[in-house]
């Protein structure tokens, strides 16, 4: 306890405290936008690793200098990238809180000015972030209800045929064949049993970008085959 007293540097300590209130502060600005939208990592958890990164890059600086705030600061960029995959959730084909994930990885990184004794560079960062999160919502909105047009969009394409389970392989090498003629080869054909009878064909394209015309024809072809139920296709985007 002694060795406490006798080593205790006040304006050491201070310079902590100015680092951990504002990246408190900056965290919660960036968690507060979070918590109105309800996501998963809201204002406590913005908080937190914003403390956290400031605390740790904060210790480096304390005991080793510089070097030392380096080395920390390249383990707390991988350790709050575990944290970013806890809120990364898949469903189906879609994927949820990758946004968020980034968010929590900016905090650290705003947390880490403020542990590396750059205030301004936190404090813009953080500016930076809630910017990103707020104003660029409606330009994202107005991409979102553009029509995608298939013909400059890189996208996964598939062909759906269903068929009865006795005419599979006929059926299969048909879907084929019908694609390869109209210069769109396959890069995969996966088989689903929707019944007993039923098969479902999914053939996936090489192509990431088609005239929606052309697929039409194919679909339209292979429907008018007595041994296919059903032909469609879809598209979907890579990212």
């Amino acid at each position: 306890m002694m060795r406490v007293i006798t080593t205790f540097d006040g304006l050491a300590f201070l310079d902590t405290v100015l680092s951990l209130v504002l990246a408190f502060a900056l965290g919660t600005l960036i968690g507060a936008e979070r918590q109105y939208r309800q996501r998963t990592a809201g204002l406590r958890t913005n908080v937190l690793v914003a403390l956290g990164a400031a605390a740790f890059v904060d210790l480096g600086m304390r005991l080793t200098g510089g070097d030392g705030a380096v080395r920390v600061t390249a383990y707390v960029v991988s350790g709050v990238g575990f944290l970013g995959a806890g809120v990364i959730m898949k469903e189906g084909m879609n994927v949820r809180g990758l946004n968020t994930a980034a968010t929590l990885w900016s905090s650290a990184a705003v947390g880490a000015f403020c542990g590396s004794d750059m205030p301004a560079e936190a404090i813009l960062l953080a500016m930076l972030i809630i910017v990103g999160n707020t104003l660029l919502r409606p330009l994202v909105n107005a991409i979102n209800r553009a029509p995608l047009d298939t013909r400059a969009s890189e996208a996964t394409y598939e062909l759906q045929v269903t068929a009865e389970a006795a005419d599979l392989a006929r059926v299969r090498r048909e879907v084929v064949a019908r694609l390869l003629a109209a210069h769109y080869p396959v890069s995969d054909v996966d088989v689903v049993e929707r019944t007993d009878d039923c098969v479902e064909i999914v053939a996936t394209l090489v192509s990431t970008a088609v005239e929606p015309k052309e697929l039409d024809a194919v679909v339209a072809d292979l429907a008018a085959r007595p041994d296919v139920r059903d032909a469609a296709w879809s598209a979907r985007t890579a990212d």
